[in-house]
């Protein structure tokens, strides 16, 4: 291999190999950032023997200041001062210096000394990139060409007794606006609570204290108690929570030894637990995501940590500003560069406050893990996004897939309609009902016998359903699942995996899907998408950020939304939604998915819906009867709009 024009770097900490290539003066090398090990390239001139080019002195130099290998160093400086690696060690040091890489430049030669220019690109902590050209002077000894050494190798400005320094500011963290540009985050005052552990008495009581007052889990509390590194007397934060939360907890926590309190300023949101999942969290870096997030970030920022405010740090963070000095011994201070930062650029949600606290309010006191979301049914904008609970990470409402069981029949219906069938079609709905070798049962044996496709709809008859699929055929529910944007990618702002109607593969799993089983799966995010264009009559991919309008859309067949639009009505006065009747103008459907293993199969609750220009879906996941557990939530919910 030749070593003419190669550029060597180390990074430390560990990184992960990275490779590119440079040339120079016709010589191709590789590039190689290694952590924590020494990679120097080897290589023999092409004009003479090996030792002969300026070049291979400077090249060594380089790769062993690249590595932080300071004996290799030493080995390549005439006459060494006693402080060279010393001196190497307070540049990198004072910097906070990560990396550094070099590529070679110019060679001037005489007769028995040269000079060599290169480029020195040094990543600094916090900061980025800073790039300095540089000179190494050499001289030919003893057949070899050695680096005639002085602190301006390191600097072209360092002189003895120098010494470098930096500064670093961030600019205050944008805001996540509302649907009107109106912040959705602000700074104001929390309280951590936490323990000090040589202070604590009882754990146990510590424990129970904490999961009673604060649903901290105690297993949690053990955790940081038994953590590597604890010292018994510094404060252990466990939760933060608002003012008035802590005026409710503070009798029950602070008589017992051990737990103590501590006010900070931190980002709010509207309300405790408002759109949680989704707007995300903010906090103190961690060191998994100060290595995805770069070198411009450093111990003890504060980033987001979850939801949009870790999907988008970079927007909301911005990058910050600093400078590199350097100081004389006289306490002159020079600005040797400085760092730009750009402020952070607040992201424009589609977020409705009055419809997030409706929808957060709809779910208060349930128990189950549930998940409530509403969008624009003329725009296809997220409005709410609401799951529960709230200290699980999982944003059911965008990322949970579920079987969305009779909520489907909306899609078959409008099949269904499309092919000519009215709402008055007589349709039979028996108690049972066998499709390809397969049977189907109503939910608790329910039986309308001759009746008509009004009927069927608003009491879910699946044996309706799947009879009627037989002659709706693959082609024709398949077609109507992609108009309501099934099997279509979109981008919602946060990751969303939307629906999938799997081609079924025979008559029962055709019948199968025409209920919203077997292989079909949709978010909650999704089914709302639904329910909106049941009443606006075309589909719109849901989105959360006001930049990401104009998404994928379908419409549905002609003359169709009309008659869908009379059927999910009729859910709400005369069929399983009844539980919601009181609301005027609510349309929807309800559903009861089977899901699992067992006797009989667990089924999770929905009900999909619109009013007044909101369509929505809640999910009760493993909560029973839709007609039961969501449409209440349902009612709830449309009642506050």
């Amino acid at each position: 291999m030749e070593r003419r024009g190669a550029a060597v770097f180390l990074d430390s900490p560990p990184a992960r190999i990275t490779v590119r290539r440079v040339s120079w003066r016709g010589c191709r090398v590789g590039v190689v950032n290694v952590a924590a090990a020494v990679l120097l390239a080897s290589c023999v001139s092409v004009r003479g023997r090996p030792g002969d080019d300026p070049l291979d002195g400077a090249q060594a130099y380089l790769g062993a200041w690249a590595a932080g290998d300071f004996a290799a160093l030493r080995a390549t400086v005439a006459e060494p001062p006693a402080n060279l690696e010393t001196q190497h060690q307070r540049f990198r040091d004072e910097l906070r210096i990560l990396s550094s890489r070099f590529e070679p430049g110019r060679v001037e030669r005489e007769a028995e000394s040269a000079t060599v220019t290169f480029r020195a690109i040094h990543v600094l902590r916090g900061l980025g990139e800073w790039e300095v050209d540089g000179t190494l002077r050499l001289v030919r000894r003893e057949g070899r060409w050695w680096v005639r050494w002085t602190p301006a190798v390191l600097h072209p400005e360092l002189r003895e007794g120098d010494r470098f320094s930096r500064t670093r500011t961030r600019s205050e963290r944008a805001a996540l606006l509302d649907g009107d540009g109106q912040p959705l985050t602000r700074q104001g005052e929390v309280i951590t609570i936490g323990v000090e552990p040589r202070r604590i008495q009882n754990r146990a009581a510590v424990a129970s204290a904490l999961q009673t007052q604060l649903g901290v889990d105690p297993a949690r509390l053990e955790k940081s108690l038994n953590a590597p590194g604890v010292a018994p007397e510094h404060f252990l934060p466990l939760i933060d929570v608002r003012p008035e939360r802590y005026q409710q907890v503070r009798p029950a926590l602070a008589p017992v030894p051990g737990i103590f309190f501590r006010r900070k300023t931190a980002r709010l949101s509207p309300a405790e637990g408002f759109a949680a999942h989704t707007l995300g969290r903010v906090g103190e870096v961690t060191a998994e995501l100060l290595a995805q997030l770069g070198p411009t970030y450093q111990t003890g920022d504060i980033v987001g940590l979850s939801g949009l405010e870790l999907a988008y740090e970079p927007q909301l963070g911005g990058s910050p500003s600093g400078e590199v000095r350097l100081t004389r011994p006289s306490g002159e201070a020079r600005v040797l560069h400085r760092f730009e930062g750009t402020p952070g650029t607040p992201l424009h949600t589609t977020l409705r406050p009055e419809v997030q606290a409706a929808a957060e309010a709809a779910l208060e006191g349930i128990i189950s893990p549930a998940a409530l979301v509403a969008v624009n049914t003329d725009t296809g904008a997220i409005l709410a996004v609401a799951s529960r609970p709230l200290d699980q990470p999982l944003n059911r409402a965008l990322t949970g897939r579920y079987p969305p069981g009779s909520t489907f029949k909306v899609v078959t219906a409008e099949a269904l309609i499309a092919r000519g069938m009215s709402a008055d079609a007589p349709v039979s709905c028996p108690a049972g009902a066998s499709v390809g070798g397969k049977t189907f049962r109503n939910f608790e044996g329910e039986a309308l016998g001759n009746t008509r496709l009004r009927q069927v709809f608003a009491h879910s008859c699946n044996t309706a359903f799947v009879m009627l699929s037989t002659g709706l055929g693959v082609e024709a529910l398949g077609s109507a699942a992609r108009r309501f944007g099934f099997d279509v990618e979109y981008r919602a702002g946060l990751p969303s995996p939307g629906a999938s109607f799997p081609p079924p593969r025979d008559e029962a799993e055709l019948a199968a899907a025409a209920i919203g089983q077997g292989r079909v799966l949709a978010t909650p995010l999704h089914m709302a998408s639904v329910a909106a264009a049941a009443e606006s009559g075309r589909w719109r991919a849901p989105y959360l950020l006001a930049d990401l309008e104009n998404g994928p859309s379908a419409s549905l067949a002609a003359g169709t939304r009309v008659p869908l639009n009379a059927l999910m009505r009729a859910v709400i006065t005369e069929g399983t939604g009844r539980a919601a009747a009181g609301v005027m103008g609510l349309a929807g459907k309800t559903g009861t998915a089977e899901f699992g293993s067992g006797t009989p199969l667990p089924t999770h609750a929905w009900f999909i819906g619109f009013r007044n220009g909101i369509g929505f879906a809640v999910l009760v996941e493993g909560g029973g009867v839709g007609g039961r557990v969501a449409a209440p939530i349902a009612a709830k919910f449309a009642a506050a709009l």
